[in-house]
C-alpha cells in the first residue's frame, strides 16, 4: 500500500478536541505513516510536543510563530522558542512567514518575526516551514539573505502563481500542496503548475482541520478536514502530474523523510510511552 507523510496538521486546534485520538487512528488506518504537527504560536509550540511524546515514531512537530501572531514577537518569545526548538521532536522552525492577505499583524512586525526565525533556523541548522500569502516578492527578497545559511525550506500550502513558483524553485525551496488544488473555485490554476515541481522538491499535506478537499465524497460532517483525507489531495495531484498514486506516494514520502530527517516507523502499534527523543 502507498505510504503517506502529511507534513502539515494543526492537531491542537479546537476542532479536534472531542476525538483527537480517533483522528490519529483513522490516519494510521489510511496509510498515513507519519505526521508533522504545525506550530503557529509560542503556546502551540508548547502544546504539540506532548503529542509527539505519545507517538515518538509517528508524530513530529515544528516550533514557530505564524505571521498572524507576529505582533506578539518579543525577545522573551525568541528565547523561549530557541529552547523549544532544541527538542528532538522539533524538525523545523515555523510556521513563519508573511501574510499580506489578511494582515492580522503589521507588516514590519511580520518581517521582524520572520527574519528572527530564519536566523534561528540558521543557528540550529533546522529546515524552515514557510507561510506566504500575497507576499512572494517580499519573501523572496528576504530569503535571498538567508538561503545559503539554512539547510532547506518548504513553502507550505502553496497557492500562488507561476511568477512565485519558479523563483521558489530557483532558490531550491520545497513546495507543499494541500486540498487547495481540489477547489475548483480558486485552486484550478495549480493543475497546470504542479507538474513543474520536480520530484524531490514536492511534499503533500492536509493543513487539517482546514482546506477540506472539495472533491471528497462523502463530505465530512461540519466540513472538518483530517489527515485521513490526504488521499483526495493525492488523487488530484497525481492526475495533474500524470503519475500513479504509488509513484506520487513514493517520492513525496521520501522527500518528506529526508527534508524533516524523519526515522522510519519501527512500531506496528503507533502509540508509545516514551517522550520526545
Amino acid at each position: 500500500m502507498p505510504e503517506w507523510i502529511d507534513i502539515g496538521v494543526n492537531l491542537t486546534d479546537s476542532a479536534f478536541d472531542s476525538d483527537r485520538t480517533a483522528v490519529l487512528e483513522r490516519a494510521w488506518q489510511a496509510d498515513v505513516s507519519q505526521i508533522v504537527l504545525t506550530a503557529t504560536s509560542l503556546a502551540v509550540s508548547h502544546q504539540v510536543q506532548p503529542f509527539c511524546a505519545e507517538y515518538p515514531d509517528r508524530l513530529f512537530c515544528t516550533a514557530g510563530v505564524h505571521p498572524h501572531h507576529a505582533d506578539q514577537w518579543t525577545s522573551e518569545v525568541a528565547a523561549e522558542l530557541r529552547s523549544l526548538s532544541a527538542a528532538d521532536c522539533v524538525k523545523a522552525v515555523g510556521e513563519c512567514g508573511l501574510d499580506y492577505n489578511r494582515d492580522f499583524s503589521p507588516r514590519p512586525q511580520q518581517i521582524k518575526a520572520l527574519e528572527a526565525q530564519l536566523q534561528l533556523a540558521a543557528e540550529l541548522q533546522l529546515p524552515v516551514f514557510l507561510h506566504e500569502r500575497e507576499a512572494s516578492k517580499v519573501l523572496i527578497d528576504i530569503l535571498r539573505h538567508y538561503r545559503d545559511d539554512i539547510p532547506c525550506a518548504v513553502v507550505h500550502c502553496f497557492t500562488a502563481d507561476r511568477e512565485a513558483l519558479y523563483p521558489y524553485l530557483d532558490m531550491d525551496l520545497h513546495i507543499g500542496i494541500t486540498g487547495w488544488i481540489c477547489d475548483e473555485r480558486r485552486g484550478s490554476h495549480l493543475h497546470s503548475l504542479v507538474g513543474d515541481i520536480p520530484a524531490g522538491r514536492l511534499m503533500i499535506e492536509t493543513d487539517a482541520p482546514w482546506l477540506t478537499p472539495r472533491t471528497l465524497r462523502p463530505k465530512p460532517k461540519r466540513g472538518r478536514n483530517e489527515p485521513a483525507f490526504i488521499h483526495s489531495v493525492a488523487s488530484m495531484l497525481a492526475a495533474c502530474r500524470n503519475e500513479s498514486i504509488e509513484q506520487l506516494a513514493a517520492h513525496t514520502s521520501a522527500t518528506a523523510r529526508t527534508f524533516f530527517d524523519l526515522p522510519f516507523p519501527t512500531c506496528s502499534t503507533p502509540k508509545a510511552e516514551s517522550g520526545c527523543r
